[in-house]
């Protein structure tokens, strides 16, 4: 006997509907003729599920008795005495009460699948064997009942039912999950966003783990030898130089090997500015990045290797993109470089890629800017050579190489100032000068070993030494505080570029915003606080990093926004210079809030518009349309009842008749009206099922002459995936509004066809056609296209089939007939897998 296969629902989080799924999965198997029975379904008293069991045979339960209480469980027996071709098992992690068949509810779903039965079934992903101490350090709550992973991975169908938390917990408050008694704590515990959100995402990566083994499944099977890559997050370091274009282009094809691959640039300038990187490039650079989809991020950081591996760290990035080093071979004298320490410290969690390119080993085309604070080493260095270099010298000057000449001390003197000045700058040097000058005067200015100079030469010899000394560490200083303020305003200016190509391109993501000043100046958090009054409390805006301050007095650094907003970072306190880019920021950012509230206000505006004039033209309905149908039925009646004329049979059946029809005309028209509310107030709630057109089509066309439409339905067609209620109303919309418009004698062709993933039904007629700049308008509200009678409709039953065709996922369009006439051509999603010819 062969076993039975295994579908099971995984629900993201409790209350999802995994349930309610399993239930309309039975219901559609059962449609289908298939023997489908409920084993064991709890439906905790929500009553959409609990209607759901309608309609399904279920297997009675075994009672049992535990500790003087009683207990049902799910009869193995009786559902394999039973034997249906489908049984229903709900909660797959159940354990179950003592002296039943078996200790849990997974146990005896195997027992139905080796008895050759098919079993549907749920779980949620926190049940999980492997899940379990994951799930309790994120919500506190240890499962005490689990399922094996295995027993989950072997299923032949895994569906995720997933909700987002807001929705959830919508539903939660709605009363549709929990008592109302236990709501309040559900929500304030267990269903909190935060808990919800990291269940959610447990809940795809495991089935996108689940995914990668039906792939690899797959290609054992299929012999398939070429790599198929999973989804990664590349990040590209890059320094301005002309070899990124070629590492984006790299990093982009890595990503697109992998399905949702993701890459992310990032320049990491020092603290004193853009010191080695072309504005012009980066530009360009960062065009190219986007183009390909990706994005550009600017950090601040003095380690370089340690910038970029947090940076990496700090988006979940999988891989790092580096060029091999531009320096020369003797610059690695010097240290390793950026590239191999960060392939050293990237740890095994990190791949690292260092991609050639046509500048490795050319040497840097821009020098490294030598700002006023040229770091510690470097200033060390420059106290050493300019206080112990002249005490080398003069060691070497007395004892290995004497007589060399006063002229020739000074000179080699000099050269460990200057050396002393382009190391540490002007306080070394001026240190190496006043110390060279006493070495000079004590053991090379005659009389040796005194302070005395006899010869008047000496003297102006060595205050020349000391002039020159001075006047060249002064100079080299004085150019490097110029390129530090060059490197500085470079850095500001392309930050400010960043901001007016932000502004022009009209972004609006406070967000985005921030996370760029968060990044730009190495913060820990960015939030922008606002208040209505300069004596209300302190609000949120908006709010990057971990714990974003509440009031600007929480903050490091706070920039005022006007009198009532204001931008506050916390992670370290930034130097004055910094405070104008800043400023520059925090005026965007409240540039950006309020723009978005005129946004939401135009929005607004617009609904209250669209709003009024819906109503004015229902009221041109209701007092003109309405009033037709209304006063032909009022006509009719009174003339019936009038007992001055006596009517004949067959005058009273005409009368009669004109009534139905009025009435008739008036449900049609009130049933529009109705749709298009639903519509409009976004309550149109529809139910997805494979379906056949086949079944749906026949039905939508009651309510025209049957000698007036021809109906070409192949039998090979697919199933489609619909609701079947809306799906009748948009076709019946459809037909009779061609129909209407269809000259007399001809007939209007209803047909449907498959196309590549979808199905379409093609409602043609011989009419008078609209023209190209018309037909966008003839499915909006209230609109009657050329000379129609008002008396024919209020408008509204193209619109109602848009609304509905929309709804269900599907599109309705309109097209030229050839050789005149109007073509609508509703398509809708083809059923995946379900072919007509087999139904």
């Amino acid at each position: 006997m062969a076993r039975g296969k295994l579908r099971i629902y995984l629900g993201a989080a409790p209350g999802v509907g995994k349930t309610y799924a399993m239930l309309s999965e039975a219901h559609r198997r059962a449609e289908r003729g298939t023997d489908c029975v409920v084993a064991f379904v709890e439906h905790h008293d929500r009553p959409r599920t609990e209607v759901m069991l309608h309609g399904l045979e279920q297997v009675p339960r075994r009672e049992l008795a535990y500790r003087g209480a009683p207990f049902t469980e799910m009869d193995v027996d009786a559902v394999l005495r039973r034997a249906p071709a489908v049984a229903l098992v709900d909660e797959l992690a159940h354990t179950n009460v003592p002296g039943s068949r078996n200790a849990k509810r997974w146990q005896d779903v195997e027992e139905l699948l080796a008895a050759g039965i098919d079993v549907v079934s749920t779980v949620n992903i926190q049940h999980l064997e492997s899940l379990g101490d994951v799930v309790e350090s994120i919500t506190g709550v240890r499962q005490r009942e689990t399922v094996p992973d295995e027993v989950v991975r072997r299923a032949d169908q895994i569906e995720l039912v997933d909700m987002s938390p807001e929705a959830l917990r919508r539903r939660m408050a709605h009363g549709n999950v929990y008592r109302p008694d236990k709501v309040d704590a559900a929500l304030s515990h267990y269903f909190r966003p935060g808990n919800l959100t990291a269940l959610r995402e447990l809940a795809l990566l495991w089935v996108a783990d689940r995914v990668d083994e039906y792939l690899n499944e797959y290609r054992s099977a299929h012999r398939v030898s070429a790599i198929w890559g999973s989804r990664e997050r590349i990040v590209v370091g890059l320094t301005g130089g002309p070899e990124g274009r070629t590492l984006v282009r790299r990093a982009a094809r890595l990503a697109e090997k992998g399905a949702g691959g993701e890459v992310l640039a990032v320049y990491i300038s020092r603290s004193d500015g853009l010191t080695a990187a072309s504005p012009k490039e980066l530009a360009v650079q960062r065009t190219l990045v986007e183009d390909l989809g990706g994005t550009f991020h600017h950090v601040v950081g003095d380690d370089i290797p340690a910038a970029l591996l947090d940076f990496a760290r700090g988006v979940n990035a999988t891989q790092i993109v580096l060029g091999v080093s531009r320096r020369r071979s003797w610059q690695y004298v010097f240290g390793p470089g950026v590239g191999a320490t960060v392939a050293r410290d990237s740890g095994p969690d990190l791949d690292v890629h260092l991609i050639t390119h046509g500048q490795a080993g050319k040497g840097r085309g821009l020098p490294a800017a030598r700002g006023a604070r040229l770091g510690r080493s470097r200033v060390v260095a420059g106290w050493l050579v300019g206080v112990l270099g002249p005490l080398l010298f003069t060691w070497l000057l007395t004892s290995v190489v004497p007589d060399v000449g006063l002229a020739n001390d000074m000179l080699l003197f000099l050269t460990l100032t200057v050396a002393a000045a382009l190391l540490g700058g002007l306080l070394p040097a001026l240190a190496s000068a006043v110390v060279g000058s006493l070495l000079l005067n004590w053991f090379f200015s005659p009389p040796a070993h005194t302070l005395t100079i006899a010869d008047p030469q000496n003297i102006v010899a060595i205050a020349v030494f000391v002039g020159v000394a001075v006047a060249v560490a002064s100079v080299v200083d004085l150019a490097a505080r110029r390129t530090d303020q060059a490197a500085r305003a470079r850095a500001e200016s392309e930050i400010l570029s960043f901001l007016a190509g932000h502004v022009l391109r009209g972004e609006t993501s406070l967000d985005a915003l921030l996370e760029r000043v968060r990044e730009t100046f190495g913060m820990e958090s960015v939030a922008l606080l606002e208040r209505e009054s300069d004596v209300a409390p302190w609000t949120r805006a908006g709010s990057v990093g971990p714990r974003p301050c509440a009031v600007p007095d929480e903050a490091d650094v706070d920039v005022p926004v006007g009198d009532r907003m204001a931008l506050a970072l916390s992670g370290r306190v930034l130097p004055a210079a910094d405070r104008r880019v800043l400023a520059a920021f925090a005026a965007q950012a409240a540039v950006v809030v309020d723009r978005r509230r005129l946004q939401e206000e135009a929005d607004r505006a617009e609904e209250l518009a669209e709003g009024n004039r819906i109503r004015t033209a229902l009221l041109a309905a209701v007092s003109h349309d309405l009033r037709t149908p209304l006063a032909g039925i009022k006509a009719a009646v009174t003339s019936l009842r009038s007992d001055d004329v006596e009517w004949s049979e067959q005058d009273r059946a005409e009368l009669l008749e004109a009534i139905e029809d009025g009435a008739d005309r008036l449900d049609h028209l009130v049933g529009n009206l109705l749709d298009m509310s639903r519509l409009q107030t976004g309550t149109v709630t529809p139910i997805i099922r494979e379906t056949d057109l086949d079944e749906v089509i026949p039905m939508a066309l009651g309510g025209v002459p049957e000698d007036s439409v021809d109906l070409d339905i192949p039998e090979t067609l697919p199933m489609v995936d619909v609701d079947r209620g809306l799906l009748e109303r948009s076709v019946a919309n459809v037909v009779e509004n061609a129909v209407k418009y269809s000259p007399p004698g001809q007939r209007v062709l209803v047909s449907a066809s498959a196309v590549a993933d979808r199905v379409e039904v093609r409602v043609v007629d011989r009419g008078p056609g609209v023209p190209d700049e018309a037909k966008p308008r003839i499915f909006e509200p209230f609109q009657r296209h050329g000379d129609a009678p008002r008396g024919n409709g209020v408008g509204l039953g193209l619109a109602v089939a848009l609304g509905f065709a929309e709804a269900i996922g599907g599109s309705l369009h309109a097209e030229d007939t050839p050789g005149g006439g109007l073509t609508m051509v509703l398509a809708v999603r083809r059923a995946a897998g379900r072919e007509g010819a087999v139904r």
